[in-house]
Parts: structure tokens; sequence; C-alpha cells
């Protein structure tokens, strides 16, 4: 998957530096070619000269060569690499990643990269747990990046915990999963609802629920990874899409969500329908706030219109629906019923009795039913590896 692959690998400040030697190594042997950027803090870790015999090209630190001032083109590293990996990815770095700060090769060539970015983190488990390094890494995420999570172990202050950066066999395997996927869509057009619905009770106050939309945003980005025409249709969100690949339309209620989803879907050769759309809303909306009063509210509720129901019905041969469910209770048995009723070809089963699943979370724990009767089950991982379990288990 990597032969004649352009890998661009950045090293930042760590002690993790070493590991990277190995990674070139091994990305070398899989026929990829690498340049090798590097941080001056980098260099205190592991020499240039190291890295440059690994990978057969000179490293490059500055943004010229001091000796003839030939320039180092962070455009041109941007543009010729299929891929960048920076690893190990510093504190110190995806803070100025996050923030958009290029004061050096390995920064400026980030902002600079129209490929697919990984990063590795590495750095002391209380490093990598503070809030403010979480919250960059969520930026990240969000932009785009693929971060590849740092491991738990033994760290280089002595202390053990989460911050080792992750080993190069695995981060290897990550690239060569990225090339495998990536083409596995093209030409194909895919429908996804993403987020919650806010049903309108007066000028001021909904009804709505805990979803955050990072799962449907996570199955937009892998399928416009992979290639598609990615139409997204969400409700309120804070979430971002950061591929070009990704046409956003934004609703609030259950009706708006429904209207946009019949409008695209005839166009669409997939739908994958993670909403979390309200079941019921109020028949009435008040038109100014409903002030406090002595008495009770009471709301009329009615049913809103079934769009999983309503696609299942209008599906054409050749087309892919594919519906979420989350349960409480009786999971599997209501998740099958839902598979049947609303004539989709997969359900995906999330509970809210496992820990780490369901809203809010940045992980998922599923279990996919399709209608051959077989069932494929997933332990809990990262939103963004879910969301290419599912997608892949479709394509296969």
């Amino acid at each position: 998957m990597l032969q004649g692959k352009h890998i661009v690998v950045g090293l930042t400040g760590s002690i993790a530096a070493y590991k990277t030697a190995t990674l070139v190594r091994d990305l070398i042997k899989a026929g990829a070619e690498v340049q090798v950027l590097m941080t001056e803090t980098a260099k205190q870790f592991i020499t240039p000269l190291t890295l440059a015999t690994l990978s057969k090209r000179p490293v490059l630190v500055d943004f010229f060569d001091p000796t003839d001032g030939r320039w180092n083109s962070h455009v041109s590293l941007g543009l010729w690499a299929d891929a960048y990996l920076i690893a190990p990815a510093s504190a110190n770095t995806l803070a100025k990643m996050a923030n958009g700060i290029a004061d050096n090769l390995v920064t400026t060539t980030y902002l600079s990269a129209r490929c697919p970015v990984f990063a590795a983190p590495a750095m002391v488990l209380d490093m990598y747990r503070h809030p403010r390094t979480q919250a960059n890494l969520d930026t990240l995420r969000t932009d785009g990046v693929t971060v590849i999570e740092a491991e738990e172990g033994e760290l280089a202050s002595g202390l053990s915990g989460k911050g080792r950066m992750a080993e190069p066999a695995h981060i290897l395997q990550v690239l060569e999963r990225h090339f495998a996927e990536a083409g596995a869509l093209t030409g194909k057009k895919v429908l996804i609802t993403a987020g919650p619905t806010y049903e309108k009770i007066d000028a001021v106050r909904f009804i709505g629920n805990y979803s955050s939309g990072k799962m449907g945003f996570a199955l937009a980005e892998a399928c416009a990874g992979m290639g598609a025409e990615v139409t997204l249709i969400t409700g309120p969100t804070a979430c971002r899409t950061a591929h070009p690949g990704i046409q956003r339309i934004d609703v609030q209620s259950a009706a708006e969500m429904y209207d946009a989803a019949v409008r695209e879907f005839p166009r669409t050769d997939m739908a994958i329908l993670s909403a979390a759309v309200a079941d019921f809303t109020p028949d009435t909306c008040a038109p100014l706030k409903i002030n406090r009063g002595e008495q009770g509210l009471q709301l009329h509720l009615q049913p809103t219109r079934d769009i999983a129901a309503t696609l299942g019905e209008c599906k054409k041969s050749g087309q892919i629906l594919v519906g979420f469910a989350l349960e409480t209770h009786d999971e599997e048995a209501h998740a099958r019923g839902k598979l049947t009723r609303k004539h989709l070809d997969y359900i995906v089963l999330n509970s809210l009795q496992d820990a780490g699943a369901g809203f809010g979370c940045d992980t998922n724990k599923i279990t996919v039913f399709d209608t051959r009767g077989h069932v494929t089950r997933f332990p809990l991982k990262s939103k963004e590896e879910v969301a290419r379990d599912i997608v892949n288990l479709v394509i296969s």
C-alpha cells in the first residue's frame, strides 16, 4: 500500500524521536519515499545524519540551506506529500498546530499540506492529560488531523501512564490502512444525518437530546476520505467539517431533517442515518416566551415523520441504507425489529448500558446487524475508528 507514496515525516523535541528511526526504515522498506523534517529541539534527541542515512535524503531543519541559501519550500513539500506524519508530536508542536503558529519548517509545512495529516503525540502523562493539550488534540481532530493515540506504559520521566508515542509498527499500520481505504468510495454519493434535533416549545425553549453529532461527523469524514461525495445533514452541533468533499446542510427540527433527507436521498448511493431525531414534537409552538405561572405547563406531543422508514420504502435497487439504534433495554431485539420494519440493509446498535458509548463520548461500542443475518461486534474504540469500521463493513 505504501509503494511509491511520498511521506513527509516531521520530528519534534521528544525522547521518542529514537523510535522514528525505526519507523523511517520501515517506511523505506515498504517502498515509500520519505522526506524527514526536524525542529531544532528534535536534533538534541537524534541526529539528522541518522535519519538522512535511513531515508536516503538530506534532512531539512531550516527554511533555507545556510551553506548555499537554497530555499526549503514548505509549499513544495506540502504539494509533494501524499501524507504528512508528525512523530513524535510534542505538546508544544501540537499547541502550535492547533493555533496556526508557523515558526519552524515542521509547523509551516503542516499549514501548507494538502494531504492527510497524522500526528503521534509523545510527552509525560501530566502534559498529555492536561486540559489544554486535550483541547488542542480535539481541535486538530476537528481540523481533520488523524491523531494516533499515545500508549500506556513506562515513560522517560520514570512515571508510568499514557504518553508514550505509539510503536512504529502501529503507526505503519495506520498509514497502510489509510492508503488501502483511500479511493474505495470514489464516484459514490453518500448521505449522512448527524446530531440532535430541536423541537420548539416557544421562542426560547425546545425539546432535544444529548447527541453531540460526533459519530455522524466522523462518518462524514471517513466517507469523504475514501473519495465519496458526502452530503451531511446535521442538527444543531458544535462539530465542524474539514474535508472539502463534504457538503453540509444545517437544520434544526425533525421536520427540516426529514425534508432535507427525502430531497437528497434519490441522488445517493448510500445513506447512513446516525442522527438522534426526535420521535415526538409539540403540536404547537408559542410565538413568544411562555412566562412562568402558578399552574403547571402541559404539552401535547405528536409523532414526527420517520426518516428511516420513509427512505426504506422508497429505496431503489443498488441503494444502501444504514440505520442506527440507541437502546437502553432489549437492545438486540429492538435493533433487529427496526432493521426489518424500516427496510434497512444494516443497523448499528449502541447501548447506553456500555460505558464510553452513546451521547457526548469520544468513543463508541457497536454491534452491526444486516439483512443476511450476519452480526458483527466491535470493541470500544474512538468514534473515528468506529466510523471506518462501519464504512469498511458496508464496502466489504
